[in-house]
């Protein structure tokens, strides 16, 4: 069997038009006969186009409401016949099936339905089965069957026939083959995930990617799978590395505890922050982030939850950093930061982030749900004599907020709603905690009145005696161990207030 194969039929029958047009007149200059069926039936015929309606082959009208039109022996029989079969050839002629060459078929639109926020029933009938099933049987059989279904691939369809005048080779063929079953299996995971509330099951589909410049490091390659145009509108700057958007993750997520609040500015390198702080107006709150640790801030990631004005760019410009997200720019901010071209400048859509973390493990996956958990005043357990004061109270569920994103083991320190230090990633938190403090030396913080948020319990009284002799006065922390009594004592004895908020926060 010759790898060529030259087409004298297809079937068309398509939800979206768009893009069809010069494919069809092109069959019909090569003199391919076009099957359809309904709305794509009337579109061929409108060009003036010669049009043979699946209900000719089937002797059968389109039935409930559409539901039925292409589900027949004779048009599955035309498709799934292998040529070099002698008993599939023999059939075809007994029951006068068509061979069927071409079929060019796409999917009601399921998951723009659902995002739609249609009802349930408008969903359901968004679930395609007669498209499905064409997609599965052409592909199946790709040695004689050519399966275009998609609108993205009808440019190098097009293209392919006009080249080979009407003929497709097997490796084309079944090239076209991988991209249908990528369509079908991406459509059942979205069906799935829809009707799914209560197995325990993993499943999730991209149907594209894109390919990053590389990974963590130069040797290893990178991909990004998701829909970042609907996240961001990107106004400036190079493209994104694989770091780049993990750090754009974290600034993201961070932020997102912020949201509607005071201006607030967070400045971040290797998925922590390295600076926060929350003022009346956003060009203190970035003067004031940036003084938590400017050696740490070249290079980084910023984020702001309000516009970035003039005068905020201007601060902004003398800084080396990668990007800069915010929710929206003036005009004279915008062309000040545009000063450096590698810059990348984001501005941040209202997105609903998934609600799901997923990350590879040995051979498998991991899957959690996202740590939605804000420690709130309400969720505070007063546990020491001493009662922290309304300024205190604000810094503490502050640093808690900070400390939830950050890497553990952490320790944050707080002083008026400023990020002072934090220590990150530490195997023990005494460790943690004395980074933090030695690091808010070096930029010369007061710590006296400062508050301190831990990720995790205290195991011992330690943290709270090192803390005191720094001059911390107050503490959150989630409690929970068998030893929390020791911690409480200490604070008692030494006039420090601790509360707990019952959850702990680890970020591995």
């Amino acid at each position: 069997m010759s790898n060529l194969k030259s087409a004298k039929s297809a079937l068309i029958s398509v939800f979206n038009k768009e893009g069809l047009e010069p494919i069809v007149k092109k069959m019909d200059e090569l003199g391919i006969t076009i099957y359809s069926t309904g709305g794509t039936e009337k579109f061929i015929t409108d060009l003036g186009i010669n049009v043979v309606p699946v209900e000719d082959i089937t002797s059968y009208p389109s039935i409930l409401g559409g539901r039925v039109k292409t589900l027949h022996p004779k048009v599955f029989g035309g498709i799934l016949n292998r040529s070099d079969n002698e008993q599939d050839a023999a059939e075809l002629k007994e029951y006068q099936i068509p061979q069927i060459d071409i079929v060019i078929v796409d999917l009601y639109p399921f998951e723009k339905t659902v995002a739609s926020g249609a009802t349930d029933q408008e969903i359901i009938e968004k679930i395609d089965i007669g498209g499905i099933s064409l997609i599965r049987a052409a592909a199946k059989n790709f040695k004689d069957v050519l399966c275009v279904s998609s609108m993205e691939d009808y440019s190098e369809f097009l293209n392919i026939i006009s080249e080979g005048k009407g003929a497709t080779s097997l490796a084309d063929r079944k090239r076209f083959a991988a991209k249908a079953f990528n369509v079908s299996s991406h459509y059942d995971t979205a069906i799935f995930n829809y009707f799914n509330e209560e197995e325990t099951v993993y499943k999730e589909s991209y149907t594209t990617g894109k390919e990053l410049r590389y990974g963590e490091n130069p040797h290893q390659k990178g991909y990004f799978f998701g829909d970042f145009d609907s996240m961001f509108e990107k106004l400036h700057g190079k493209e994104l590395s694989y770091n780049n958007l993990l750090d754009v993750d974290a600034a993201v997520n961070l932020m997102s505890e912020f949201k509607n609040e005071a201006p607030t500015f967070a400045i971040l390198k290797h998925n922590n922050a390295c600076g926060l702080a929350q003022r009346d107006s956003i060009l203190e709150a970035y003067k004031d982030a940036l003084a938590g640790d400017p050696v740490s801030a070249f290079g980084g990631i910023l984020i702001s939850n309000s516009e970035i004005d003039k005068t905020t760019a201007e601060e902004i410009h003398k800084l080396f950093c990668e990007v800069v997200i915010a929710p929206s720019y003036s005009e004279e901010a915008l062309e000040i930061l545009k000063g450096k071209k590698n810059r990348v400048i984001l501005v941040q859509k209202e997105t609903e982030l998934p609600k799901k973390q997923v990350r590879t493990c040995l051979n498998g996956v991991l899957v959690q749900d996202k740590d939605l958990k804000t420690d709130t005043k309400e969720d505070l357990t007063f546990v020491t004599n001493n009662k922290p004061s309304e300024n205190e109270l604000r810094d503490l569920l502050f640093a808690s907020k900070i400390c939830k994103h950050t890497k553990s083991n952490t320790i944050v320190l707080v002083k008026n709603n400023q990020l002072l230090a934090s220590g990150t990633g530490q195997t023990s938190r005494v460790d943690a905690l004395r980074q933090s403090i030695d690091k808010a030396n070096s930029f010369e913080f007061d710590l006296k009145g400062a508050v301190m948020a831990s990720d995790a319990f205290f195991p011992f009284p330690d943290c709270v005696e090192i803390a005191d002799h720094a001059g911390i006065t107050s503490v959150i922390q989630p409690g929970g161990s068998i030893k929390d009594q020791l911690s409480i004592d200490y604070c008692n004895e030494n006039n420090l207030s601790m509360v707990m908020t019952g959850t702990r926060h680890f970020k591995h």
